[in-house]
């Protein structure tokens, strides 16, 4: 391929830009407390699964991030730490050598996730904070996630609802 020299000088001004902070500090932080108080680090110590602590807390960092923001009015930012979480599913190791890495999912196992959070003004107030004791018992009863092939979907779709539930009213 041939590349100009301007476009990719301009590539490279936007990637250090971006780089130096130029992009806007997010309003949304999440935050978690330590891998060993989590009950699915806990209830998992052999670490079944393709997924791992940091991939499933980064993937559903940025997914409350990207939620929220789109619920926030301009100038609010919200803060959300995870306490406690419980991924919907669980690994079933009596099933047989070749189940060891395959998250079963049964009504017994609904995801859940236990958080606070504080909702602030652009002048630093506090709106409101509060305490979430996120449940779906019937994940299995409701429609399937949009996209069904997501190891998270279950939690994503409880997430979705805890924000629309506590953040509608601000919905742009």
């Amino acid at each position: 391929m041939n590349y100009k020299p301007c476009s990719v000088l301009l590539v490279l001004a936007v990637g250090f830009g971006s780089a130096n902070g130029n992009v806007p500090p997010s309003r949304v932080q999440v935050s978690w407390a330590p891998e060993q108080q989590l009950s699915e680090v806990k209830d998992n110590p052999m670490h079944r699964g393709w997924l791992r602590p940091k991939d499933w807390e980064k993937t559903l960092s940025d997914y409350i991030s990207q939620r929220a923001d789109r619920l926030l009015p301009p100038g609010e930012q919200l803060q959300v730490t995870i306490d406690d979480i419980k991924l919907a599913g669980a690994f079933e190791p009596w099933q047989g050598p070749d189940a060891q890495d395959i998250r079963f999912l049964k009504d017994i196992y609904p995801p859940r996730m236990d958080l606070h959070y504080k909702l602030t003004a652009a002048d630093g107030t506090v709106i409101r904070e509060g305490r979430g004791k996120l449940r779906d018992l019937a994940y299995l009863q409701r429609s399937t996630p949009m996209n069904s092939t997501d190891q998270l979907g279950y939690d994503k779709r409880m997430i979705d609802d805890w924000l629309r539930h506590e953040f509608a009213s601000h919905e742009r």
